[in-house]
């Protein structure tokens, strides 16, 4: 067997590899010591990009000191960053906006303070923040925006509604976002999909085509006539209820629930034929504004006494709808925000959760509730 002979570097290749071996261990030693400060600040939850920009701008002892903070991450991933804001960024709450960052800088250079910037962003989007950065300041924004549901976009409707009726904060943010500082059946939204929590009114609309899928065939037990449809969650509902009441010695009984498009408008043309546009447009829905054509609402009647609000019937209902998921849609002390006059027969399926909500509190409207919980 052969001897291997061991390979002798010349002195000056040796010194080169040395040279390169020493230089290579100073990086990787920068490398594993810049990867230890990116980690500390992934850690308590910057990006990768952010963490690079706060080592790059030397400020990783300040951002640690403030700990884990959205609104500094994204603002150490914005090109809108300013150094000299970052103790305001530290205090404003993050929302997911696209220009939260340019945002915040702008109202900072109006005199926002940090609670008023707060409420700016909790009230909007990001194209109403957007648009309210290009206004002069606004002076006493917890006027209005002191309330959870109120929207930075309706700020002017909100003082001119106010202006003109005198109502306080509370009722003015509700008419508003209720569009009822516009004519009715003006700017109305149209509503798409189905649910037991949908608004129907004079501002708020269906579709001609649009029909619930589970409409179902009320029985002779439970209607005063044949043919008379309404969705099958709203008829499962009336059922359990009716059931309750005939036990207590009551008799409700259903008089009238799903009505097309086409039925509403059969309807308008019969009373305008009798009583006049004037009537009509006072206290008849338009095709695709009646809340009828959801398949939800009923016009209950009571088994003995033909005028409902009379009976013994009506008054079991006001004690009792809610537990089963009604609620009487119309009042007269909501007249203002329904739109339509009182009506003691006409009752609205939304479910026991909101019906309870709203009996527990005063007899709350649906466009109340709609305003406080649903209309994000």
């Amino acid at each position: 067997m052969k001897k291997v002979k061991s390979i002798k570097l010349k002195p000056k290749f040796a010194g080169v590899l040395k040279v390169i071996g020493i230089v290579l261990c100073i990086f990787l030693a920068i490398f594993l010591f810049y990867r230890k400060q990116i980690n500390d600040l992934k850690k308590i939850g910057y990006s990768e990009v952010s963490s690079n920009n706060i080592l790059f701008s030397f400020k990783k002892d300040e951002v640690l000191s403030y700990g884990e903070n959205k609104t500094l991450n994204v603002a150490f991933e914005s090109r809108h960053f300013n150094e000299k804001y970052i103790k305001r960024y530290v205090k404003i709450n993050y929302v997911k906006q696209d220009n939260i960052i340019k945002n915040i800088n702008r109202l900072i250079k109006k005199g926002y303070s940090n609670s008023d910037i707060n409420l700016i962003l909790s009230h909007g989007t990001d194209e109403s923040v957007t648009e309210f950065t290009k206004r002069d300041k606004v002076n006493y924004l917890e006027e209005f925006f002191s309330l959870d549901y109120a929207k930075l976009e309706n700020y002017d409707r909100y003082e001119a509604y106010s202006d003109e009726t005198g109502e306080n904060e509370i009722d003015t943010v509700i008419a508003v976002n209720l569009n009822l500082d516009k004519e009715d059946y003006t700017d109305s939204v149209l509503v798409e999909e189905f649910s037991t929590d949908m608004l129907i009114n004079k501002h708020r609309h269906l579709s001609e085509d649009f029909e619930p899928n589970d409409l179902t065939e009320a029985s002779l037990e439970y209607a005063s006539e044949k043919e008379i449809f309404l969705s099958r969650i709203a008829y499962n509902a009336f059922k359990e209820m009716s059931d309750a009441a005939t036990k207590e010695g009551y008799g409700i009984i259903i008089n009238s629930a799903y009505r097309s498009y086409q039925d509403q408008q059969d309807l308008s043309d019969l009373y305008l034929k009798y009583y006049g546009q004037e009537y009509v447009d006072k206290y008849v829905a338009k095709p695709g504004y009646s809340e009828h054509q959801t398949g939800l609402a009923l016009d209950v009647g009571s088994k003995s006494v033909n005028i409902f609000a009379n009976s013994k019937e009506y008054q079991w209902m006001q004690d009792n709808a809610y537990k089963y998921g009604f609620i009487q849609r119309y009042s007269k002390r909501d007249e203002n925000l329904t739109g339509f006059r009182a009506e003691a027969w006409h009752y609205r399926y939304v479910g026991k959760d909101i019906a309870k909500y709203c009996h527990d509190h005063n007899n709350m409207s649906l466009e109340e509730y709609f305003v406080i919980f649903l209309d994000k």
